[in-house]
């Protein structure tokens, strides 16, 4: 799999250690567009589709995008079922570091549920008793060597699908060990994250537009998406005046505030087949441009082109994506492109 151009002297990180979900999942397409209501019942299909959690999907992308050059450790659990064993084995097989994965005995692996309307949208519902919810602080207390090895040139990422405050261990190591701290939250969690402080913590936030709205409380069927976007980021900057965020918004691109200057990346021209998983293609796109040592403007750039070429496949994480199928996309794009990327891009 050809990995993004990069000299491995010029990268500014050598490797990502991480705690998140680890699971599967299966999808339904729903009839009808309306939304679902509480007490609905709505007809539709199973499709043959393999959906992934979030620690997964970030980490596949991270590895495939940067190669051998860049170490990517998750830190998370499985049970001691076939869908643990068959997570585990394509998680080996992208290159993943799996010395710090354990299985538990008598759990399941975690398990999400994706719904889909017509138009692709969607959203899931994911099991809160697998052996992901026992990845424990112990669990990232048992990769302080880890650590302590990545002091000052590592990342440590902190995904849902495991307990807030396994997150938070995670990242006061990456405090402790002076780490780019990277994390992530559904909707849900915002405000139990800004209670435990947690956003003083972290270096990169990734949100998608509604997660936005959740941070200030916005409606937001009633705002604009970049009114939503500036009133979330003026919101975080006075808690964390140091935090750089990036915020997804499907058809209307994306943002990414670099502490000093917002900016705005159009969405790129692709056919969506699935939207699940975007947005974790796009911050591990984010990830590996940063770790090339692209400024967060354009590595935002790299994370919209992994996040559109990702759509188009119907699983959660789209196993062709690499250098190659990533100039290609590129290729016919109207959008310009940075000469950093472009030459990430480049055939070797």
């Amino acid at each position: 799999m050809p990995s993004l151009n990069v000299d491995g002297r010029k990268l500014q990180y050598s490797a990502m250690a991480g705690v998140g979900g680890i699971g599967w999942g299966m999808f339904f397409a729903l009839n009808h567009s309306h939304t679902l209501g509480r007490e609905e019942s709505r007809s539709g299909r199973l499709l043959d589709r393999r959906d992934y959690c979030k620690l997964h999907i970030i980490s596949h992308y991270v590895k495939a995008l940067l190669g051998p050059l860049f170490a990517v450790y998750p830190i998370g659990r499985v049970g001691a079922d076939e869908a643990g064993r068959r997570v585990m084995q394509e998680m080996w097989e992208v290159g993943l570091d799996m010395s710090h994965v354990r299985i538990g005995p008598g759990e399941q692996t975690l398990f999400s549920f994706c719904f889909q309307y017509p138009d692709a949208s969607g959203g899931n519902l994911t099991t809160d008793d697998s052996a992901s919810q026992h990845v424990t602080p112990e669990s990232v207390a048992e990769a302080d060597g880890l650590f302590q090895a990545l002091e000052g040139r590592g990342i440590a990422l902190a995904a849902p699908e495991v307990p807030l405050e396994t997150r938070d261990r995670l990242l006061e190591s990456g405090t402790a060990h002076h780490l780019l701290r990277v994390a992530s939250f559904v909707t849900a969690e915002i405000a139990s994250a800004l209670h435990r402080g947690m956003v003083e913590k972290i270096d990169l936030l990734a949100l998608n537009l509604d997660e936005a709205a959740a941070v200030t409380g916005d409606a937001l069927d009633c705002q604009v998406p970049q009114a939503v976007v500036e009133n979330t980021v003026a919101h975080l900057s006075r808690v964390n005046p140091q935090i750089s965020v990036t915020i997804t918004a499907g058809r209307h691109g994306s943002w990414a505030w670099d502490g000093e200057e917002l900016h705005h990346q159009p969405a790129f021209e692709t056919v969506v087949v699935s939207s699940a998983g975007a947005g974790d293609a796009h911050l591990a796109g984010v990830i590996a441009g940063v770790v090339a040592g692209l400024p967060l403007g354009e590595a935002q750039q790299l994370g919209g082109l992994v996040a559109g070429l990702s759509v188009q496949s119907p699983h959660t994480i789209h196993k062709q994506i690499d250098r190659d199928t990533l100039r290609e996309f590129a290729g016919h794009q109207t959008l310009p492109l940075s000469a950093s990327i472009l030459q990430l891009l480049e055939a070797r």
